[in-house]
């Protein structure tokens, strides 16, 4: 199996090598996503110590983490062929220890005396240090073994056994490998432009590469600490994923037009619309998520209207021309960027999410006026939330019509537009950029006289 490759892993000469306090900290956060069921970005807001340590050692907390989270499954394989027999139900808090010390020993490059001392040392400072003779036996048992480059085997491990069998029913067992191969990787950093028209001027800024789609994209671990990075500050952009910003592209030419963006905290398609002249009417069932949309927009110097409601219930005074609708779902297609997904969904949560994707969709195609455009889209992999939702969508509301993409909207993906005109992304997509976030997008148009061309 191949390391994992990053900067934060590798110590710089004479730099003060990664202690105790990283790998304490991605243990807390290890288990917040794994025993709590806690999403990585709460537990990481939530963890005050961590904002205590150095940057570099943050950075190996979250390295660690994510990369725990990545592989978990290869790495409870490779426990369970070095132990004699399975570790207790009261063994947990010395569990995880022992799975982060794999993580380091067999995809972080970590030198074994530094993974195995400080995994030790964790036993002792959490109380379990009676196990450390059984600890050190394990852990040196793996870092002498020879590892294979991932497998198809080793792939599917990476992955609960519910999603891999969906994604390999809906795209084939040698794609789903391909997905599951691009989640191993840290994703790069995405960022949108408050004006558009000039790419090149900031790419060189930033040393960041003009993706077809007009995305700026930062490689990983070359972006730092994003405040600091130039023009954050002044609001000339914002982070977010190429996939994610291609819907509001997809609604044309909004300049003056009213244009209603359904659930849409955190709110980077809000920006979007604004920057492209747009009335926005930003809608979410949360105020706290629109507080950050809010302070969003006073960053960037845009203005759109903030309504907290539930976009099931809320309609707007009259019929819109453009809605934008980015249903709550699954996130399955975020998972390069977000390896705590996997661990946090179960199957069951489809039918509660398929449902309220629905509602949703009957919700936007009675707000639209004829002749206007609804663009939906899902950051998920699951058909049923994406083109099967659609397509029963549009049996329910005989209005609506099939608004097909063109490969002239979205520049370097035409493999990713479908037979019906749809947009559908996948993370194996532009492997010569670093990949792309999973997500389905259909723009659909109300039968009646137009006023969008």
């Amino acid at each position: 199996m191949p390391a994992d490759p990053s900067p934060s892993t590798v110590a710089k000469p004479g730099a003060r090598p990664v202690g105790l306090s990283a790998r304490r900290m991605a243990l807390d956060l290890f288990a917040a996503v794994t025993r709590q069921r806690q999403p990585l970005d709460e537990a990481i807001e939530a963890n005050r110590r961590l904002d205590a340590l150095p940057s570099r050692d943050r950075a190996f907390a979250r390295l660690l983490a994510t990369t725990g989270l990545r592989r978990l499954g290869q790495i409870d394989d490779l426990l369970a062929s070095a132990l004699d027999r399975p570790l207790g139900r009261h063994t947990r808090p010395a569990h995880d220890i022992l799975r982060l010390a794999v993580a380091q020993l067999a995809f972080l490059q970590t030198p074994p005396h530094a993974a195995v001392s400080t995994s030790l040392a964790l036993l002792e400072v959490t109380g379990r240090g009676g196990l450390k003779g059984l600890a050190n036996a394990v852990l040196r048992r793996i870092a002498a073994m020879d590892r294979q480059p991932d497998s198809g085997a080793a792939l599917r491990r990476t992955v609960p056994d519910w999603l891999w069998r969906s994604w390999a029913e809906a795209y084939g067992e040698e794609v789903a490998g391909d997905i599951a191969r691009a989640h191993l990787a840290e994703p790069p950093l995405d960022l949108t432009l408050r004006d558009p028209g000039s790419p090149a001027d900031w790419a060189r800024q930033l040393g960041a590469e003009p993706l077809p789609t007009g995305t700026l994209r930062l490689p990983p671990g070359r972006a730092g600490a994003v405040p600091d990075l130039p023009g954050f500050a002044d609001g000339a952009w914002w982070i977010q994923d190429a996939a994610a910003a291609l819907p509001a592209r997809l609604l044309g030419d909004v300049a003056g037009r009213s244009v209603v963006d359904l659930c849409a905290a955190p709110g980077g398609k809000t920006l979007q619309l604004a920057a492209a002249g747009a009335e926005v009417t930003a809608v979410d069932r949360s105020d706290a998520r629109l507080g950050r949309l809010r302070a969003n927009l006073q960053r960037t110097g845009l203005t759109a209207h903030t309504v907290a409601a539930d976009a099931t219930a809320w309609r707007p005074e009259d019929p819109v021309p453009a809605i934008l609708l980015d249903a709550p779902c699954s996130a399955t297609g975020t998972v390069r960027r977000h390896p705590d997904v996997p661990h946090l969904k179960r199957p069951e949560d489809q039918a509660k999410l398929t449902g309220l994707q629905a509602r949703l969709f009957d919700a936007a195609a009675a707000m639209l006026a004829p002749g206007g455009r609804l663009v939906w889209c899902v950051c998920s992999l699951q058909p049923e939330e994406g083109e099967r939702q659609v397509a029963d969508g549009l049996l329910r509301n005989p209005a609506l019509t099939r608004d097909p993409i063109l490969p002239e909207e979205v520049p370097g993906l035409a493999a990713a537009i479908t037979g019906d005109g749809e947009v559908r992304t996948l993370p194996s997509l532009w492997p010569e950029h670093g990949g792309i976030d999973g997500f389905h997008i259909s723009r659909l148009r109300r039968r009646g006289d137009g006023i969008i061309p």
